[in-house]
């Protein structure tokens, strides 16, 4: 994710969470690119909030504009490759992946800017609210190593365990945790099911843990939690990878449409273009597929039937 890279626990988060999905633009839509045929490919990522964006944007594609749709999951720079090349059609959010964006849409022209999502993402380092209340000052990254003791684990190797979803998520993580010298180590979750899996265990244990997490995500409803404060981030402070010591910005989620479908995708195009909501939106949907255990389409369906005001700007 962009998280930064994004997107998630149970059988549902399987599929709509948990970043790190194999890459499957071997396997794309026999839909995608099928010339007058009134069909739309997108590319869903896998965490929860990218899942409650297409379920949303293919309710409507199929119900309210007659299309037919099919959804890819793959991860977020293979589906640059997969919509650059016609496999998909669209990409709903994007977590900010500068190199590819000048790629394909600035140097080969293959992918076109589809507009702001609406949603202001943005990665962190967190501990649960509980464990801030006790001890104020470990909210400042400056005063982790006095408490990496309490973080410790079977996986950290006798340091404080920072816990991160999947290595395919946008993260700084380890580069961080070298330059600014603390004492941790970055554990992989492996996926973000398994991740929240975790962080729901310590949380009802009322253990201490730090995360590499995101907003916007409906597990903060379910746990509170707070950011840890790395070094402000600045323009171009993580540019080289290997020397980031910054923390994460706050990026505005974008989409991206294949650059043919985008000129000659009718309905289906001018309405992924416009189709834009808040962040209270998302989490709405989210919490009903990742908690209430609804599935993408009922959730949708849910969403649009109590929010035409919203949709149908979408349209106009």
């Amino acid at each position: 994710m962009r998280r930064t890279a994004i997107t998630a626990a149970v059988a549902v988060l399987a599929l709509t969470t948990g970043c790190g999905a194999a890459d499957m633009t071997k396997q794309a839509s026999p839909f995608a690119n099928a010339r007058g045929a009134k069909t739309v490919t997108l590319s869903v990522q896998s965490w929860v909030g990218a899942q409650a964006d297409a379920a949303v944007a293919q309710y409507i594609l199929e119900h309210k504009l007659g299309y037919r749709v099919d959804t890819v999951q793959v991860d977020e720079v293979p589906a640059w490759d997969a919509l650059s090349q016609g496999r998909v059609d669209a990409l709903l959010e994007d977590w900010g992946h500068p190199e590819q964006e000048k790629r394909y849409v600035q140097e080969k022209g293959t992918v076109a800017p589809g507009g702001g999502l609406g949603v202001t993402g943005h990665i962190g380092w967190f501990v649960p609210t509980y464990l801030a209340e006790q001890h104020p000052d470990i909210t400042d990254w400056r005063n982790l190593d006095k408490y990496a003791h309490l973080f410790r684990t079977a996986e950290s190797g006798g340091k404080g365990q920072l816990m991160d979803g999947s290595p395919s998520y946008v993260t700084n993580d380890k580069a961080l945790v070298k330059n600014l010298k603390l004492d941790y180590q970055v554990v992989f979750a492996g996926s973000e099911a398994a991740q929240i899996t975790q962080i729901k265990r310590f949380a009802k244990e009322k253990k201490p843990f730090l995360t590499y997490w995101y907003a916007p995500q409906w597990l903060f409803e379910k746990v509170p939690m707070t950011e840890v404060r790395l070094p402000p981030h600045k323009e171009g402070c993580d540019a080289d990878p290997d020397k980031v010591a910054c923390g994460y910005p706050h990026t505005p989620l974008k989409k991206y449409l294949n650059a043919g479908f985008a000129k000659s995708g009718g309905a289906a195009a001018a309405f992924l273009k416009k189709f834009r909501w808040t962040t209270e939106d998302q989490n709405e949907v989210s919490l009903m597929i990742a908690e209430q255990k609804l599935s993408p389409a009922e959730a949708a369906k849910k969403w649009v039937d109590s929010h035409p005001s919203v949709w149908k700007k979408w349209l106009s």
